[in-house]
């Protein structure tokens, strides 16, 4: 059958609506498909870090965001009636310094509409059923509504289908991992008189298990809490507004009153991933390549990020301005280095809520009260939770050992300039060089036009130049004035396309 040019997105959540606004902003043909019928109606992931805003400015719908969110500037975990340890998101050097509370529900909204201002729209109740991946495309049946079945060819296919995703499945490829075996309950309520600040996290550790309120709006919360273990894997309890009700008061503490539930639903926490995350012109994204505790709030944003990850990527293969295999294979192997810290990190915030016993839990508490009140503490954890300490120093992009002094290292992310364009923005995916300006300089920009920006950007100090990737991690570190290390680096990127 005929190349379609068209990179086929199956899966209309989060990822999969990020990945399509940014190959469209970056002029790469879209389909987007989803087998449901409309977008979620739930709450569902909640938090957008200070990493994902910053990466969304390149869409230039940041603002739309913030505007529909709640800014939540920290969290205090809270234990035997005081509150033991408090972590701020106010870190330094990025024009988000917060959490936005927001509703799956709106993300997608806001996403779709994105989309639908740019002529894209999600095809529903279309579902992949088959594919074939071959060396220069891939061959793929869709059945739609009617049940009529089309057949289409693709350069890429993206599965972006959630944890039961049918791309994987096609691949082969098995989700690696535990089911663990607390139960959760999950209440999308309103509480009124909730003794702590209204723009923080709360996190209660109490004897019985962990409780955490996460505010969505003024009177509107999330809370979470375990309920115990069970040996069944499915076991799943939806709680009522009355079970609610007394695990808030147990638990925080009496005054507060639940009402009005928007949604209760029982959960387990699966930790999981795949070991590759593409097999050939087939890719994974989001929850179809790992799964894990929502304790840090870290799945929606990992799974955008892998999306951001992958686009610039794609879009300069695809526009003939990079070679394939110079740049697709890193994105499985940044992505999955990072997939195995959040997968850890969650892990151990998981364990250290839900842990058992009397003794244990006041040597938790103990130990927590001293290490969360220094300063050096409370700046790596909320470096983490915000996603901004996010790197890929082992990256096959990333050339460590340049020399430098001050700045980010080889692999970090570039913080965000005031006034400047995030780098990676506009209609095409250009690396940006932070450097003093000189003839050389300019005659290595014209002769990599399509690669990087035309003109340097102000250094970060003096004596060294950085050239950062399109999504805002740096590539290299060189001593100023070494333009053969810039020439080097973006010679082995184009190479097969000179």
């Amino acid at each position: 059958m005929p190349m379609n040019n068209a990179v086929l997105i199956v899966g209309a959540g989060p990822v999969g609506l990020t990945m399509a606004a940014e190959l469209a902003r970056y002029r790469v043909p879209v389909r987007i498909i989803d087998r449901a019928a409309a977008r979620t109606d739930k709450s569902k992931a909640l938090v957008l870090w200070s990493r994902s805003l910053e990466l969304m400015d390149r869409l230039g719908c940041t603002d739309t965001f913030v505007a529909a969110g709640l800014k939540v500037s920290g969290a205090s975990v809270l234990a035997e009636g005081r509150r033991i340890g408090h972590v701020g998101f106010a870190a330094e050097g990025t024009p988000y310094p917060y959490a936005l509370m927001i509703p799956q529900s709106d993300t997608e909204r806001l996403l779709e509409d994105h989309l639908a201002s740019r002529g894209i729209r999600v095809e529903r109740q279309v579902e992949l059923t088959a594919f074939t991946p071959g060396a220069d495309g891939v061959d793929a049946t869709l059945r739609h509504a009617d049940g009529r079945e089309e057949a289409v060819r693709t350069p890429w296919l993206l599965g972006c289908d959630g944890a039961h995703s049918i791309v994987r499945h096609g691949l082969g490829m098995t989700f690696q991992g535990d089911t663990l075996p607390s139960q959760w309950v999950l209440a999308d309520v309103h509480i009124a008189n909730v003794p702590t600040p209204p723009d923080e996290l709360s996190i209660f550790w109490h004897a019985d298990g962990v409780l955490v309120l996460f505010p969505i709006s003024p009177g509107r919360f999330r809370m979470i809490a375990d309920i115990g273990e069970t040996a069944d894997t499915d076991a799943r309890h939806d709680p009522t507004l009355e079970e609610v009700q007394v695990l808030l008061d147990r638990r925080a503490g009496a005054g507060m009153q639940a009402s009005d539930p928007i949604w209760l639903s029982g959960f387990r926490i699966n930790e999981r991933k795949v070991r590759d995350y593409s097999a050939g012109r087939v890719f994974l994204a989001g929850d179809a390549a790992h799964i894990h505790s929502p304790a840090g709030g870290q799945g929606m944003n990992t799974g955008m990020q892998d999306a951001f990850n992958l686009a610039w990527k794609l879009a300069l293969v695809a526009h003939g301005h990079a070679a394939a295999e110079s740049l697709l294979p890193s994105y499985g192997i940044e992505r999955s280095a990072i997939g195995d810290i959040v997968l850890a990190n969650a892990g151990r915030m998981t364990a250290a809520a839900t842990l058992r016993g009397e003794f244990k839990q006041g040597v938790r508490n103990l130990v927590a009260s001293v290490v969360l009140q220094l300063p050096m503490v409370q700046r790596a954890m909320g470096q983490t939770l915000t996603e901004l300490n996010i790197a890929y120093p082992d990256s096959p992009l990333t050339i460590r050992g340049g020399r430098h002094s001050g700045g980010p290292a080889a692999g970090d992310r570039m913080p965000p300039t005031v006034g400047e364009p995030p780098v990676g923005a506009g209609d095409a995916p250009r690396f940006a060089l932070y450097a003093e300006g000189s003839p050389d300089l300019t005659a290595l920009l014209v002769r990599y036009g399509t690669l990087i920006e035309p003109a340097p950007r102000p250094p970060v100090t003096a004596g060294a130049m950085w050239l950062v990737r399109p999504d805002g991690y740096v590539a290299l570190v060189a001593r100023a004035g070494d333009h053969s290390a810039i020439a080097t680096y973006l010679d082995a990127i184009a190479v097969a396309a000179a």
